[in-house]
C-alpha cells in the first residue's frame, strides 16, 4: 500500500473521505461538496442520524452533482479527545470499508477539529499508520481468492497543511508498522512451517538492520543448564532455540542495556497433559510474546533508536512423545532451582524462567520485561483487549502502563505478594509449575519472579490480546502484534539518549 501526502484539495473525482467531529458542522470542503450536490451530504447524514460521534461512518455512492465515486463521512469523536489514535481510528475505518472495495485510490480530507492539541503534520502521519495497520491481509496460502475478494486498495493520498512534516513523522510510523507486520506474520504462520529453527531463521533478517543476532541450540543451553526450558521441548522432533537479539543504538554502545524476553512456544498440545481437541489450532499463537519482542526490535531498529536494547526469546515447541516431560517430574533450572512439573501445560514460564536468568545473568540490564501468551486465567480476569501486568517495580509499572495508554495497548496491574507465593511450594522440590485452582495468573507471575531476583521487572501476559477473533479497530480478524507498539513508546519516551 501507497501512501502519499499533499496539501488540502478539493478533489471530487474517485474517493474521497471527511472528517466530522462530534455535533460540529461540515469542513469548508464538505460544506462545498453538499452545496454542489444540493444538499444531499447533509441529508444523507441526517437520514443515519450521524452526530460525528467516533466510529460512525456513512458511505455516499456517486453524489449527485459531483464526480465522485464515493465519498466517506467518517466521524472523528470529540474535538478534546482527537489524538493519534482517533486519528488512526478514521483511517482504519475508511481503509476496511474500501479495501476490496474495487476502489485503487482514495484521498483523506481530515480537517483536525478545533480544540485538538495534536500538530497537523502527527495527525497526518497516524491517520496513515491507521490505514496501514488495518490494510494487513495474509493471503500466502490462498490460491483460490476471487478478484471480488482480493484487496482493490493501493494508493492513499493523505492531505495535510504540513506535507513536509508528514512525511518525516511518517518514517517513525512506518518503522514502527514494519515492526507490528513482521510479529503479526509470525503468529500467523501455520505450524508446520513456523518452528523454533525457523522462528530463529527468521529473526537473522534483523541482521540487515544492524541488530546483532545469536541463536543457541539445545548443546549451547544443555551446557548452560537450561533444563526448564529444555524440558519443555522433549517430546519434539523440533530443536529448542535460544534466540538473542542485540540493538547497540546509544551513544555509549557498552552502556546496561533495557531488555526484553518473549515466550516463544511455537505450538502447544500441552505435552502430556494435553489439552482438548476444540480450539487446539489456536496454540500456533502461543509464541505471540516472542513475536511481539522480535517485531519491537525490527521498529526500533528500523527507526535507529538511540538505546541499546536486548531481546530475548526461548524457542520450543510443546508435543506429547514418549520422550517427553512427565507430571512428576522434577527439573534443575539454569539458576541451581528445581522444580515439580505437575502440569506440563503449564510450560511457558518454564521456558521464561531460564531465558530471565541468562538476562539478567549475562546482560545486567536496567531492567526486564517479559511478554507471553502465559495463561488462560488472564483472559477471564481482564478479557481481550487489555494485558495483565505484574511487577516488582513501580516506575517500570507506571511506565508501561502510560506507554500503554498512549499506544492503544492497555495494561492493567495485577497483585503479587507472599499470600500467592507461597502457593506454588513444592513438597520435594523448590517449587512447584503450577499454583491450585484460583488466582492461575498471579502464581504463574510469582513463579517468574523467582528468577528475576532483584532486578527490576515486569511480566506482560497477553493471551487475550495476542489474536483477536474479529476485526477491531486498526487489526484485521487474526493476529495483533500486541506488544510491539507498547515497547517502542517505553523506550522511545524514556530510554533513549
Amino acid at each position: 500500500m501507497q501512501i502519499n501526502f499533499a496539501k488540502f484539495e478539493a478533489s471530487e473525482e474517485g474517493v474521497l473521505v471527511v472528517g466530522v467531529a462530534e455535533n460540529e458542522e461540515l469542513s469548508g470542503l464538505a460544506q462545498h461538496l453538499d452545496k454542489k450536490a444540493k444538499g444531499a451530504i447533509s441529508k444523507a447524514l441526517t437520514t443515519m442520524r450521524f452526530t460525528g460521534g467516533k466510529g460512525q461512518l456513512v458511505e455516499v455512492l456517486s453524489p449527485a452533482g459531483l464526480e465522485l465515486d464515493r465519498l466517506l463521512v467518517v466521524g472523528m469523536g470529540g474535538a478534546e479527545g482527537f489524538n493519534g489514535l482517533a486519528a488512526e481510528s478514521v483511517g482504519a475505518m475508511a481503509t476496511a470499508r474500501l479495501l476490496t472495495s474495487g476502489q485503487k485510490e482514495v484521498c483523506f480530507a481530515v480537517e483536525i477539529p478545533k480544540g485538538a492539541t495534536i500538530e497537523p503534520d502527527e495527525a497526518a502521519a497516524h491517520l496513515a499508520l491507521g490505514c496501514y495497520l488495518r490494510g494487513y491481509r495474509f493471503d500466502n496460502y490462498r490460491t483460490t481468492l476471487k478478484k471480488t475478494e482480493k484487496p482493490s486498495l493501493g494508493k492513499i493520498t493523505i492531505g495535510t497543511e504540513d506535507v513536509a512534516g508528514a512525511k518525516k513523522a511518517w518514517k517513525q510510523q512506518e518503522a514502527l508498522s514494519s515492526g507490528i507486520f513482521f510479529a503479526r506474520d509470525l503468529v500467523t504462520e501455520p505450524p508446520n512451517v513456523l518452528y523454533p529453527a525457523e522462528f530463529a531463521r527468521r529473526a537473522r533478517k534483523l541482521e540487515e538492520l544492524g541488530v546483532e543476532v545469536e541463536i543457541l541450540d539445545e548443546k549451547d543451553m544443555g551446557k548452560l543448564g537450561m533444563h526448564s526450558l529444555l524440558g519443555v521441548g522433549l517430546g519434539s522432533e523440533r530443536e529448542s532455540q535460544m534466540l538473542v537479539m542485540q540493538w547497540k543504538g546509544a551513544s555509549d554502545r557498552k552502556a546496561a542495556p533495557v531488555a526484553f524476553v518473549g515466550k516463544g512456544v511455537t505450538f502447544d498440545t500441552g505435552g502430556i497433559s494435553l489439552k482438548p481437541g476444540p480450539g487446539m489450532d489456536a496454540m500456533k499463537y502461543d509464541m505471540g510474546g516472542a513475536a511481539a519482542v522480535t517485531g519491537a526490535m525490527v521498529a526500533l531498529a528500523s527507526r535507529k533508536a538511540r538505546a541499546n536494547v536486548v531481546g530475548i526469546c526461548g524457542l520450543v515447541e510443546n508435543m506429547p512423545d514418549g520422550k517427553a516431560q512427565r507430571p512428576g517430574d522434577v527439573v534443575k533450572s539454569m539458576s541451581g532451582q528445581t522444580i515439580e512439573i505437575l502440569n506440563t501445560d503449564a510450560e511457558g514460564r518454564l521456558v521464561l524462567a531460564d531465558a530471565l536468568w541468562y538476562c539478567q545473568q549475562r546482560f545486567k540490564p536496567q531492567f526486564m520485561v517479559d511478554l507471553a501468551t502465559l495463561t488462560g486465567a488472564i483472559r477471564v480476569s481482564l478479557g481481550l483487549e487489555i494485558g495483565g501486568m505484574f511487577s516488582n517495580n513501580d516506575q517500570l509499572a507506571e511506565r508501561l502502563s502510560a506507554a500503554g495508554k498512549r499506544e492503544g495497548e492497555e495494561l492493567w496491574r495485577m497483585p503479587m505478594g507472599e499470600r500467592f507465593d507461597k502457593l506454588i511450594e513444592s513438597p520435594i522440590a523448590d517449587m512447584k509449575n503450577i499454583g491450585g485452582q484460583f488466582g492461575g495468573s498471579i502464581t504463574a507471575a510469582q513463579f517468574l519472579q523467582r528468577f528475576v531476583n532483584k532486578v527490576a521487572w515486569a511480566h506482560l501476559d497477553i493471551a487475550g490480546t495476542a489474536w483477536t477473533d474479529e476485526a477491531r479497530g486498526t487489526t484485521p480478524k487474526g493476529a495483533t502484534g500486541f506488544g510491539v507498539r507498547l515497547l517502542n513508546r517505553l523506550v522511545a519516551d524514556h530510554y533513549e539518549g
